[in-house]
């Protein structure tokens, strides 16, 4: 476990060093992207970039952002980061991405399909040979008939677990669906997406444009 911190935080501040002055940068949530978070605030504080504003894909990350002064966007204002860094719990050799463990998916996905460039910060723990080998998908649902939608998406071959008692920075519910490795991410992404209560769900297909991966053999910056 020291091993995988110390990668998760030399992935995330290599790439903060890929932020230039000027930019929109969105910034993700979790034990990764926070590192990233952390080292922007440092490069600021010294000088090293002046101008940059972040668009914040979770409440905890913008409690963050404010405790270390760095300027945010609302999420009321149009907005096209120039750059994104976020992290993922699973990522396949297409860049494919099963992301939402720490409950902030449907944000993440609003920034990053907003974003020029999507750079994923991962351990290489993370790396997967199919998506859903490793991790399970989270499905966030509306709270209305939330329970409605366990039985659907155990006929599609998951197996279901609530997080009870955990709210969505919306208001809504998550249900975490161990699917085993998924033949198709894409097909089922679709699937999820047409189901009426379904907001939003983990899978993350064709957005991530380049990841920086931190392990044994140092921090690698590897482009789609």
């Amino acid at each position: 476990m020291r091993d995988v911190e110390t990668w998760k935080r030399q992935a995330g501040e290599a790439a903060a060093e890929l932020v230039e002055s000027g930019m929109l940068v969105g910034l993700g949530t979790g034990s990764t992207a926070i590192w990233a978070v952390r080292r922007l605030a440092e490069r600021l504080r010294d000088g090293a970039l002046r101008d940059v504003t972040r668009v914040p894909t979770s409440e905890r990350t913008t409690r963050e952002a404010r405790a270390l002064g760095i300027p945010l966007v609302d999420g009321e204002t149009a907005f096209a980061p120039d750059l994104t860094i976020d992290g993922a719990d699973e990522v396949d050799p297409a860049f494919a991405l099963v992301k939402g463990a720490g409950g902030a998916l449907f944000r993440e996905k609003i920034v990053a399909q907003a974003s020029r460039r999507v750079v994923i910060v991962i351990d290489e723990t993370k790396r997967s040979p199919r998506l859903g080998t490793r991790a399970s998908v989270p499905v966030e649902v509306t709270r209305f008939g939330w329970r409605t939608h366990i039985a659907w998406l155990e006929s599609l071959g998951a197996r279901v677990t609530p997080r009870d008692g955990f709210v969505t920075d919306e208001g809504n519910q998550l249900v975490d669906c161990a699917f085993g490795p998924i033949a198709d991410a894409a097909a089922l992404a679709r699937t999820l997406d047409g189901r009426a209560g379904v907001v939003d769900h983990g899978l993350f297909v064709d957005l991530a444009t380049e990841l920086v991966i931190g392990g044994w053999s140092g921090v690698r910056h590897v482009v789609r």
